[in-house]
């Protein structure tokens, strides 16, 4: 007889683990996604933002099944056993190098989780684990990196992965918000696959799925305007990290030890050796308040990206503008996140008369009425906001100058100044 268990879900009710899936969830490197909540400062905002990495991966793994269940029926696909058990893993482990904190370490200027899922997949338990059922590292880690040629890699990876699927849905129904409803079953009722541009089959959409494409879409946007870029998570995020890259910068903490920690693990470590006063503030909830808050619709539609890319001269700016207003050097922060990416779509779509285009750019345009104004809903989801703890005036004209700099002006500036 099979052994499977049935995880009960507040999101998508039962999740059959299968034996498979169950040696793998039962391993460190996985269950320690437990301790690593989905939206990391979220929780300060909405009480309820405390589900983990862990539930998360739960629910990819469940999607996953969904949707290979659902292309085998349909004959879209046939797959052996070995290649359903790939994706499903694939799913299931997408997240597994991801640090404490959501997402804003790597704002900080560490590596991407993605790469530091390597780590996992070659090494310890969970290394064995994959070694015993048969799974190569290498092959879950191309899925994981973007990097797999296959037909069905889109499903880990793409414009309609699951892992999409299940973040929006259970990040809108955790914070208690009705941003983020997308039409689930529709969208994987809807999943084929076609020939993409260069000829191999690829992940594709039915054109009546249309409509929860673009359910899917909004909401990412009302999530990323909510949620994601909400004025008090974002404060609490520059505040993080202005800390963690403190603590590494004094040898506090070492980035290869925060890439396995926890989140309460990573803040007692913090709290013990605390120099900026940070660590405790946000604990308490003390947070820094906005002197500026600028919606990207009164910028240029083109900005520089280094506010959001390059956090050490980032820093430089702080500093200075810091001296400016007259703070200390750690009380101001400038945030102006970016996501480009946030509207895109790139897979195939399978018209009704079985004709095959690829949805990206001005075909998706002419198909869906949301990329028409996309560009739009992008800039009016961002926010320019200096942080402060204490009081001070800022200029919003010189600090939408300073931000529409180029990268080399602003680097010649500072350096000049220094």
């Amino acid at each position: 007889m099979t052994r499977f268990e049935v995880v009960r879900d507040p999101l998508w009710n039962n999740i059959r683990l299968d034996p498979e899936a169950l040696a793998v969830v039962d391993t460190p490197a996985v269950q320690r996604l437990r301790y690593v909540r989905q939206l990391g400062h979220a929780f300060l905002v909405y009480p309820g933002a405390t589900h983990s990495r862990f539930e998360h991966a739960l629910g990819a793994y469940h999607l996953a099944r969904r949707a290979l269940s659902q292309l085998e029926d349909a004959g879209d696909v046939h797959l052996d056993s070995r290649e359903r058990l790939r994706l499903r893993l694939a799913a299931l482990l997408h997240d597994v190098g991801h640090y404490p904190f959501s997402h804003s370490l790597e704002e900080a200027g560490l590596p991407h989780h993605e790469q530091l899922a390597t780590r996992h997949l070659t090494g310890g338990e969970l290394a064995r684990r994959l070694a015993e059922l048969g799974v190569p590292a290498d092959e879950l880690l191309a899925l994981i990196q973007s990097r797999a040629r296959e037909p069905l890699a889109g499903l880990v990876s793409g414009s309609l992965d699951v892992d999409k699927l299940d973040y929006l849905s259970r990040d809108a129904w955790m914070c208690g918000v009705p941003y983020g409803v997308i039409d689930v079953d529709r969208l994987l009722t809807s999943l084929t696959v076609a020939a993409g541009p260069d000829g191999r089959p690829a992940l594709a959409l039915h054109e009546k799925g249309l409509a929860a494409l673009e359910s899917l879409l909004f909401a990412k946007y009302q999530m990323y305007r909510n949620v994601y870029w909400h004025h008090a998570v974002r404060s609490a995020t520059v505040m993080f990290k202005r800390l963690v890259r403190r603590a590494i910068a004094t040898g506090t903490v070492q980035p290869e030890t925060i890439a396995i920690a926890t989140d309460d693990a990573l803040i007692h470590d913090l709290l013990q050796q605390d120099g900026t006063g940070l660590a405790r503030s946000l604990r308490e909830r003390r947070l820094a308040k906005r002197a500026l808050d600028v919606p990207a619709t009164e910028l240029p539609a083109e900005t520089p990206s280094w506010p959001s890319d390059d956090p050490e001269l980032l820093e430089r700016v702080e500093e200075r503008l810091a001296r400016e207003v007259r703070l200390a050097p750690g009380e101001l922060f400038l945030d102006f996140p970016a996501k480009p990416a946030m509207l895109g779509l790139d897979l195939p779509l399978v018209k009704r008369d079985g004709s095959v285009i690829w949805l990206t750019g001005a075909e998706a345009a002419a198909h869906l009425g949301l990329p028409r104004v996309a560009a739009e809903l992008y800039r009016s989801a961002r926010r320019l906001r200096v942080f402060v703890l204490g009081e001070a005036q800022v200029e919003a004209k010189r600090i939408a100058e300073l931000v529409m700099m180029p990268r080399e002006a602003v680097v010649e500036h500072v350096g000049a100044e220094r």
